[in-house]
């Protein structure tokens, strides 16, 4: 690796990093690494670096890669961040500032990592909510020596290091410099802080690099006419700047004999993918160039194939050593290996006859309107073309268009570039524009500002599910706790919002989801597939002969998937409140049911009401209790109160915090105890045992494993177990052809819920299932009213093929129709406003963080 004990040992002389009147040469950074390493009390770990300018955070950071660790930059002085961080990704340790000091912190249940990650960064812009980038050693050295190769960085060089070193280009610098033996000034200050100028003359820096926005400060303070004599290259990265204005860096830079170097590149890539030549940076300013040394650049169309003709377009795809093993959304991603050859950039590019590479648009900042498809990018530069700075951002029905002081015909030319009638066009005064450390205009931020109908789409989304409990935008489903039931509720909803469900979405912050795009991949999770067909199959088997047996078991598995997934860390807490919560979604229809059959009856089945009718006490004839249909209901209670009880104790509790697969395999011993001894031995009468606690908890256990297991070794282990278990029970289970169809149909089940997350589909099967899905439990409740109480009024008799269809048909749209009905009522109730569209409204923003702003979203309780 370019910063091993060797390769710095290769320039003990040469000064290394310069801060203010220190110092450090580079035998003083390697021994100050040596000493830093020692201080770390174990073998391999992930080490969370606060990433100050400051010889103590570089130290430490080269230190803990020298001695085989992988390290997680962390943003300066954000405490708030590092502990978002820290607890996604579940560090060995952090080094950073506590009260204006160094402290080394260590962590408890540190996350395994695989023996290739060196670095863990996050997307560019991001501040704890992103997508964590896994880059291996290789990769990150890759990138250092292509980029230390075309700027023909040496020993003599010096790197005026003004960007943020917690972001890929501020690391690039510091490692393609290293790896070279030169110097870097650690700046310490902004570009605008007085005596900046005459701290980097005193600094004799050679270099400088910067994003655009940095460039443009230079401007405004005159330093684009006044840089310190020394300065022989400036490079320019982290977004698009204007032809004009590289014509005009190119040529100042060349007239003092000095090079001003395009870049582009992205987190994903380490840093850098292609680079400018700085010779044709005048005839070709609004290139990105041509591939880094060792890369390839080629494009691809949306049906994936490559382009290869003259001035092709399509989307910009990287090949070489420095593209990252894979993203991490949560600390069990990092023990995965690499997973990718290749970088899908998600920028449109075109190919031009001098053989380079021109962005010409985002794949996700594209609207279509009126059968239009409007790049927001081309937009934005061709208004930009007036002198003006603006920012563009929009969806399928409005495009915003945010300027400093927006002319009154602003909006009659971007309608008129764009081709669309002028109501389409939402124009935002936003004096100060939003952006990110990188100096990139911060789009999610200007949305929250300027659109909060538009911003709040998704936190109402979240609000409705979860209310009354307050939904902020740095929450994710996983950390407010979702159940099963909302889990299916809320895919459905983001299906229609993003046009797709992102990968992991369930871990993603609601702000980072407004991130993403539309446009997502037509899958459907596998857990969610299974519940439509689950319910399908309950509804079919209870009218008909056909052998689809084992629907309702597949849901007592699933609802064990859902507990393990949503409600695992309630119970670590000891939390019976939260944990108990989302049982109110089933207990509320289900006091609508027994209500309903107590006004018919005029009795009410007291054995229904206390959820103990599967227990054999009484029998539905005596209207005691509602009919057996309604036993999982109370096998679903049941099996919440026992695994509170089963936590009750802080030991428990403890085990479960650590080994929750441990605690699953146990939970399935003991179902499988009870399966085969209770019903055996003790059956209750007329066959009932089958709706008992100790006839299905084995299934619920069984559904916790699949959850947890997210190894490879793991997931084997549990596929193996269900190969045991789920064969037994098709033998106790009478040994017949409708046993062994419902359990090695249930074993099946199990290894797609292990090995397939999600499946494609059309998007027209995507949308009816998870409407399925979303409606099982109203459909489980209600649909056997349809033949046994409205078929009979409507004078259609059973028996017959129509009969069953007209039964299973009505069964399915009337649970359909209830869950519509439901989720209406329960918004109307807790104050919430009905799904529908927000209208955008025309908006001045007084500036960044204007007082007074509002959020549409629901408010918190």
């Amino acid at each position: 690796m370019f910063i091993s004990p060797d390769s710095l040992a290769a320039f003990p002389d040469n000064p290394c990093l310069i801060q203010g009147n220190r110092v450090l040469s580079y035998a003083d950074l390697a021994a100050s690494a040596r000493q830093f390493a020692r201080r770390l009390p174990f073998r391999r770990g992930l080490i969370s670096i606060e990433m100050a300018p400051a010889p103590a955070a570089i130290s430490a950071y080269v230190g803990a890669l020298q001695a085989g660790h992988a390290v997680m930059p962390v943003p300066l002085a954000d405490p708030e961040t590092a502990r978002r961080l820290e607890q996604r990704f579940r560090p060995h340790a952090s080094w950073r500032r506590i009260g204006g000091r160094w402290k080394l912190l260590l962590h408890e249940n540190p996350a395994p990592l695989h023996p290739d990650l060196a670095l863990l960064l996050q997307t560019s812009g991001s501040t704890g909510q992103g997508r964590g980038v896994r880059l291996s050693a290789g990769a990150v050295t890759a990138n250092a020596e292509a980029i230390a190769e075309y700027l023909r960085i040496g020993p003599q060089d010096r790197a005026a290091l003004i960007l943020p070193l917690h972001y890929s280009y501020g690391l690039s610098v510091l490692h393609s410099h290293l790896a070279r033996g030169a110097s870097l000034w650690l700046a310490g200050q902004a570009v605008l802080d007085p005596g900046f100028r005459d701290a980097l003359v005193a600094s004799k820096a050679t270099s400088l690099a910067g994003v655009p926005h940095h460039f443009t400060l230079l401007e405004s303070v005159g330093l684009d006419d006044d840089l310190p004599e020394g300065l022989s290259c400036l490079t320019v990265a982290g977004g698009a700047m204007k032809p004009q204005a590289v014509r005009r860096w190119a040529s100042a830079m060349d007239a003092r004999g000095g090079r001003f170097v395009v870049m582009y590149g992205q987190t994903e890539a380490t840093a850098r993918i292609a680079w400018l030549p700085p010779e044709r940076a005048g005839a070709a300013p609004d290139a990105i160039g041509q591939a880094i040394p060792g890369g390839t650049l080629c494009l691809r169309d949306e049906a994936g194939r490559e382009q290869t003709s003259p001035e092709a377009e399509g989307e910009l795809v990287y090949r070489g050593a420095n593209v990252m093993m894979g993203y991490a959304e949560t600390a069990e991603d990092l023990a995965r290996g690499p997973e990718l050859d290749e970088l899908a950039t998600g920028d449109l590019a075109r190919r031009g006859p001098d053989g380079l590479y021109r962005i010409v648009g985002r794949r996700s900042r594209m609207s279509k309107i009126a059968g239009l498809r409007i790049g927001h990018d081309a937009l934005e530069r061709a208004l930009a073309e007036a002198g003006q700075e603006v920012a563009v951002w929009g969806d399928d029905e409005t495009i915003w268009v945010a300027a400093a002081d927006p002319s009154d015909g602003l909006a009659a030319r971007a309608a008129r570039l764009a081709g669309i009638r002028k109501q389409h066009i939402v124009i935002v005064a936003c004096p100060d524009m939003p952006r990110h450390p990188n100096g990139k205009i911060d789009y999610p931020a200007l949305k929250r500002l300027a659109a909060p109908a538009q911003a709040g789409k998704l936190q109402d989304i979240f609000a409705r599910s979860f209310a009354p409990r307050p939904v902020r935008r740095g929450d994710s489903f996983a950390g407010l706790g979702g159940d099963s039931l909302q889990h299916v509720e809320i895919s459905l909803l983001l299906d229609r919002h993003l046009g797709g469900l992102p990968e992991n979405w369930e871990q993603m912050s609601i702000a980072a989801l407004e991130d993403r795009s539309a446009g997502q991949a037509s899958r459907i999770p596998m857990p969610v597939l299974a519940r439509a067909l689950a319910i399908l199959a309950v509804v079919v088997s209870h009218q008909t002969l056909w052998p689809v047996y084992g629907g309702a078991a597949a849901m007592v598995l699933l609802l064990g998937m859902s507990v393990a997934c949503h409600r695992r860390e309630a119970l670590v807490q000891g939390d019976a409140g939260r944990f108990l919560r989302p049982t109110l979604r089933v207990l509320v229809p289900y006091g609508l049911i027994v209500s309903g059959y107590a006004l018919a009856w005029q009795q009410v089945p007291w054995a229904s009401v206390f959820l103990v009718g599967n227990a054999a006490l009484v029998t539905p004839e005596t209207h005691l209790m509602l009919p057996y249909l309604y036993w999982f209901v109370e096998a679903y209670m049941q099996m919440n109160l026992l695994l509170l009880a089963i936590f009750m104790s802080r030991g428990a509790r403890e085990w479960l915090r650590r080994s929750p697969l441990a605690v699953g395999m146990g939970l399935l011993g003991l179902g499988v105890l009870l399966r085969v001894t209770l019903p055996e031995f003790r059956p209750l009468p007329d066959g009932r045992s089958q709706f008992s606690i100790p006839w299905v908890f084995y299934l619920f256990a069984l559904g916790w494993c699949v959850a947890v297991a997210d190894k490879a070794r793991q997931r084997l282990l549990v596929l193996l177990a269900a190969s045991v278990v789920l064969p037994a029970a098709a033998w106790l289970g009478g040994n017949w052809h409708g046993s062994w169809i419902k359990y090695l149909g249930l074993l099946a089940l199990v290894a797609l819920l292990l090995y397939v997350p999600q499946v494609r589909a059309p998007r027209v099967a995507v949308r009816s299932l998870l409407h399925l899905a979303r409606a099982a439990f109203p459909i489980y409740l209600l649909h056997r009213l349809v033949p046994e109480v409205l078929m009979p009024l409507w004078g259609i008799d059973g028996g017959t093929a129509l009969a069953d269809a007209v039964a299973v048909a009505g069964g399915l749209a009337l649970g359909l129709l209830a869950g519509a009905v439901q989720a209406w009522l329960w918004d109307g109730a807790r104050g919430l406003p009905r799904h529908g569209r927000s209208t955008p409204r025309p908006m001045s923003l007084p500036g960044r963080k204007p007082k007074g702003h509002r959020s549409t979203a629901a408010p918190s309780p």
